[in-house]
């Protein structure tokens, strides 16, 4: 890539000291992702600066607010275009990794890149939140969930806090005016057995925005009766 400075000295900033090898998963990863976007609609985002500014190192902003080094499973809820799950792969190459969304379409993209990145401990699923959430293999399974996804907190919380295991964490990427969203999910977060820990903004490298991260902590177990169904959380949200 051309800016490939952007991403090196955005990196550091951010506290990683990227490899070779990782800057080249980055390139290839950009490649595929303008490729596969001429195909199928991936993201809104194609100029390779934006990319690498609000994608790349947005993902992996993260680490301003948790430990990864800690974390020995993490799951990507709503991952789409593979954002934040793949680039934190690719930081964390010791992370196991589950990236779940629910178009196909998006899945075999996700397939292909790891495939090409040769990225190992890595998983797609293609499902909705609100099934695969009351299975046994993978409710309260996981270290941490992470989800971009554009959706009021109280829903996202309902999606990813069954999860999460007991101790674990949901971090959710905000936007840094979304106060009144965060303190109106409080309800929704104690109902799936939860609670709201910090709240952190975050400034990207070269960026003139914040990123705010939502620290939400798993105190005790989920309900059985969450997730609801298919459509509900969306269309009647917890309080």
């Amino acid at each position: 890539m051309i800016y490939n400075h952007l991403l090196i000295e955005g990196a550091e900033k951010l506290g990683y000291k990227l490899t070779d090898i990782q800057v080249k998963q980055f390139n290839k990863y950009y490649e595929m992702l303008i490729k596969w976007n001429k195909k199928i609609n991936l993201t809104s985002i194609i100029d390779e600066q934006e990319v690498i500014l609000k994608h790349f190192l947005d993902s992996i902003a993260i680490k301003e607010v948790i430990d990864l080094n800690i974390c020995n499973s993490l799951i990507d809820l709503g991952t789409g275009a593979g954002f934040p799950g793949i680039p934190l792969k690719i930081v964390f190459p010791n992370l196991k990794v589950t990236l779940v969304d629910s178009l196909n379409k998006r899945i075999n993209f996700l397939l292909e890149v790891i495939d090409e990145l040769s990225l190992e401990d890595i998983q797609c699923i293609h499902s909705r939140a609100e099934d695969l959430g009351n299975t046994d293999l993978y409710r309260e399974q996981f270290d941490l969930c992470v989800s971009r996804a554009v959706a009021d907190l109280s829903i996202l919380s309902e999606y990813c806090i069954p999860f999460v295991r007991h101790g674990g964490y949901f971090i959710s990427y905000k936007s840094n005016k979304s106060q009144e969203e965060i303190y109106s999910s409080k309800g929704a977060m104690e109902k799936l057995g939860a609670c709201l820990e910090k709240i952190k903004n975050v400034e990207v490298p070269f960026l003139d925005i914040e990123r705010t991260f939502v620290v939400i902590k798993k105190v005790k177990n989920t309900p059985n009766k969450y997730p609801r169904k298919a459509g509900k959380p969306k269309k009647s949200p917890l309080r």
